[in-house]
Formats: C-alpha cells, structure tokens, sequence
C-alpha cells in the first residue's frame, strides 16, 4: 500500500461493503481510516460529529462547496452529502488508507482527481437474488425504499459497465475471501482492472436486475 491511498467501494445496499470495511481495519489496526463526510441532514441519537459525520447546515456546506472545498459531493432525498479535500489532506499527513463508501458519481469524481491514488472497487452479493433477500430479511425498509435500493443497483451496475474508469468487481460471497480481493487491489502496482461487462457475475446479476419489475 502506498500513502495516500483512496480505496473507494461501491455497490448496492445489503453487498456488504460497511462491514468488508470494518474488517479491512480490524486487519491493520490504526493503518486505515474512514473518510468522514459532511453532511446537512440532522444528527441522530447514536451518531457524534467529527466521528460519523461533520455535521453542518445547508449555507455553510453551499459556501465550502462553492469555494471548491469539495473532492465529490450529492444530493439525497434533500440532504447534502459530501467528502471534502481537507479531509482527504488530513488522511494523506496521517499516512492512512482512507476508506470511502459513496455512490458511483461520487466514486468517479475521486477517481478524476485522485486518478494515482483510487481503487475503485464494486461489489455485489453472490446473486440478484441474496441482494433482494437481504433487503427484505432487514424487516426495516418499506417496500418503496426496497424498490428504490432495487434500482439503483440496477442503475448503478449498468453506470459501471460504462465507464471509462479502473474498476474491479469484487463478490462478496465469504467475508474473508472479499477482503482478501480488496487487500489484493493496494498492491503496487495494482492489479489491472477489469472489464465489468465481461464478468459473468455482472453478467448474470444485470440479467436478473434488468428482468425484475421493482428495479424498473
């Protein structure tokens, strides 16, 4: 691993990427860092600022985003979310791996400015159908939040299989396995990436995505 390194994951909800992160820490212990976003949405009970996010209101994320204090940022369901360059910095004195879970507009932003340092890494659940199992066997999501988790991992998928950046498809069927593949892609020099349409993983999870009413 290299200082500095961005290691971006992306994927649909229920692929694990939170707790594949976790453990790539639990590996190396002081070594690797979440990056901490900032946000406008309102802190819950369980979450302290500076810790699970900086917490802010909407003029002073607007006034640090028009000042291009941001490295990627979006809007969701009303709220502003976004990594800012300080805190990269912050990660690249500290020498850690810094750990990035963001959407895929997000994760090419990084990549556009960070093109030496990312890995980009996408990762899905053995099949369409665990992702749409896992979902469900949360009992906490209303069928309309399914719907849209359902399609934006359709959406998603179909972005990658697009792009013109490094990716690398990583399946997250055994826990330790998937880590190993992420630990695989710090290498120096990195592993070449893949193309997303030629893995029969995608392959076989676009097909049933693209087949499924509620990722319409």
């Amino acid at each position: 691993m290299t200082q500095g390194t961005l290691l971006v994951l992306v994927g649909p909800a229920g692929a694990g990427k939170t707790t594949l992160a976790h453990l790539l820490q639990k590996r190396a212990p002081g070594q690797r860092a979440f990056s901490i976003s900032h946000t406008t949405r309102t802190r819950r009970a369980n979450e302290a600022d500076g810790v699970d996010y900086y917490f802010v209101d909407r003029p002073d994320f607007e006034a640090l985003r028009d000042r291009a204090g941001f490295a990627e940022w979006a809007e969701v369901h009303g709220n502003l979310y976004g990594t800012s360059r300080a805190e990269i910095a912050r990660l690249h004195r500290d020498g850690k791996l810094a750990l990035f879970d963001i959407d895929i507009v997000g994760a090419h932003n990084l990549w556009r400015l960070y093109p030496d340092e990312v890995r980009l890494a996408f990762l899905l659940p053995p099949s369409w159908q665990v992702l749409v199992d896992r979902l469900l066997a949360r009992g906490t999501e209303t069928p309309d939040i399914v719907r849209r988790r359902l399609r934006t991992a359709r959406i998603e998928l179909h972005a990658v299989c697009a792009s013109p950046a490094p990716w690398h498809i990583v399946v997250n069927d055994q826990l330790e396995v998937a880590a190993d593949h992420l630990e695989a892609l710090l290498a120096v020099p990195p592993p070449p990436a893949e193309d997303p349409r030629a893995h029969p993983s995608v392959q076989a999870f676009l097909r049933d995505a693209d087949a499924d009413p509620r990722a319409a």
